[in-house]
């Protein structure tokens, strides 16, 4: 049965604002159906990487927070801690960087909450009927919250080809700890002739696993595979093998975003910006040139179905030639998967196989 996916485009004029339109949008899609009076609502979303301005702008999540306060919700923003060294590995930092972008009570309307706790280490296993894991580990603000609003940036990604609703429930939703069992497959390896041994790539990395000399040496006993050298090595040096690693990770995060939403039939939505879509992760500290022109905002109770929405309708844009798509991959069939060179449908396919949500959709 294919599942209703609610959209608005970013076409906007005096009488047709952007923020009134996603009002709209939001109780079209159901919102009043998830909030019953005193929920405490996680809304999830990404509070972004110091030096990235990719993530969701503050504006559209207050438009969001003041839908659930009207019907007598009460949101928390959250976000979990990052794996990868950053700006959010830990809840100080987390919280200090959500408010330079923009998400504070001031702003938003909404109190802020790293879901994961202080180091990482506030979660819960959750049974889940997967295909590689029958447990999973969640950040317990995410469990204990009474519904969950899923504010996704659908953008490129690394090690997914793309990021949307999947990837913010999974990797988003997860401890460091249940990110590292995502990542666990991912082994990078250095090609020596690129190498300009910068140590950019050791700087980033969370375990100390990298060494430099004449060029990086990566430990693969120390090595976490979170990816992070790949996305922050300027000459490309550094490379995963793909074709099999990339897609188990995949499946894991579609079976870490079944975990995400144990306990939430019925008082989920997921909201989807398909706008500034950028190459790579709102996790990276810069934000690279959108690939295509902004498609719109998608909304919706079915995770798998947003996501398979927004892929299809960004691959049906041309693509700009000025980005990282370059003059050949602007009319691309799948441009995250000519970015990334990878399989971006591996995580839908396995959402779909392990009862996440469905691949069918219609445009409501």
């Amino acid at each position: 049965m294919a599942a209703d996916v609610h959209m608005i485009d970013m076409r906007a004029s005096a009488g047709r604002p952007n923020l009134v339109r996603l009002r709209r949008l939001l109780k079209k899609a159901g919102l009043r159906g998830v909030i019953e009076r005193g929920d405490l609502v996680a809304v999830k979303l990404s509070f972004g990487e110091l030096g990235n301005v990719g993530f969701i702008q503050p504006p559209f999540v207050r438009t969001v927070v003041e839908e659930v306060l009207r019907l007598g919700g009460r949101p928390v923003l959250m976000d979990s801690n990052t794996l990868y060294a950053g700006s959010r590995s830990n809840a100080y930092d987390s919280l200090v960087t959500a408010l330079k972008n923009g998400f504070s009570y001031a702003t938003v309307g909404a109190p802020v909450h790293i879901l994961d706790g202080l180091v990482g280490r506030d979660f819960r296993e959750v049974s889940v009927p997967g295909i590689l894991y029958d447990r999973v580990k969640i950040g317990t603000g995410l469990l204990d919250a009474d519904a969950l609003i899923s504010l996704a940036h659908f953008k490129g990604h690394m090690l997914a080809g793309f990021g949307g609703q999947i990837k913010n429930l999974s990797m988003g939703g997860a401890p460091r700890s249940g990110k590292q069992m995502m990542h666990s497959d991912v082994k990078p390896e250095v090609h020596v002739d690129r190498c300009a041994a910068c140590g950019r790539c050791a700087r980033w990395c969370p375990a100390e696993a990298i060494s430099v000399d004449t060029y990086a040496v990566i430990d693969p006993e120390r090595c976490i595979g979170c990816g992070e050298c790949t996305v922050t090595c300027t000459r490309d040096a550094i490379e995963v093998s793909w074709e099999s690693e990339a897609g188990v990770v995949q499946q894991k995060m579609a079976e870490f975003a079944l975990g995400a939403l144990a306990g939430k039939e019925g008082k989920f939505l997921g909201v989807s910006f398909v706008m500034r879509v950028t190459p790579d992760c709102d996790c990276a500290n810069w934000s690279d040139a959108p690939i295509v022109p902004d498609v719109g905002i998608l909304a919706g109770t079915d995770p798998v179905a947003l996501d398979q929405a927004a892929y299809e309708l960004v691959n049906q844009q041309e693509g700009i030639a000025s980005s990282a798509l370059g003059t050949k991959g602007v009319a691309a069939e799948d441009k995250f998967a000519h970015i990334h060179k990878l399989d971006p449908s591996v995580q839908l396919e396995h959402g779909r196989a392990v009862g996440l949500g469905t691949r069918d959709y219609r445009l409501a």
